[in-house]
């Protein structure tokens, strides 16, 4: 079942374990008050979220008009951070220079991220040759 999650959200490949053990480490090191949840457990229509930028990364929601993905949604992250420690990161992170480099890494990474501590061959696959999303139930 899926369900329209507080915003701001931070959705992530739960399906993926690499994903997951770095949704677990933002949720331990990186206290936002938003919500860190896979996509696959939120209703990504009603916020406003194509399948293919879940598919793709992870994805900062902060309304059902606004999100940010990638690199550039986790700088936003780091930015809403209640540790100020991790705003300069954010800050810098989401810089246009910085960005310019962070897309490159963020995308080899994704692609690779079966390769990863934590991933599987499951991460390696698009959601497409997972399995299919059910729609929700009314």
């Amino acid at each position: 079942m899926t369900t329209v999650p507080e915003l701001p959200a931070f959705l992530y490949d739960g399906d993926c374990s690499f994903c997951s053990s770095c949704a677990r480490f933002i949720d331990t090191w990186i206290p936002t008050g938003a919500t860190v949840v896979p996509w696959q457990w939120t209703s990504i229509d009603e916020l406003g979220v194509t399948i293919d930028e879940v598919d793709t990364g992870v994805v900062w929601v902060t309304s059902t008009t606004s999100h940010t993905n990638g690199p550039e949604g986790i700088a936003d992250l780091l930015r809403a951070s209640h540790r100020k420690v991790w705003h300069p990161a954010g800050w810098l992170l989401g810089r246009r220079p910085v960005l310019w480099v962070a897309w490159p890494v963020y995308r080899w990474i994704a692609r690779n991220r079966h390769r990863m501590p934590g991933g599987t061959a499951q991460c390696s696959l698009p959601q497409a040759q997972r399995y299919p999303v059910e729609a929700d139930a009314d």
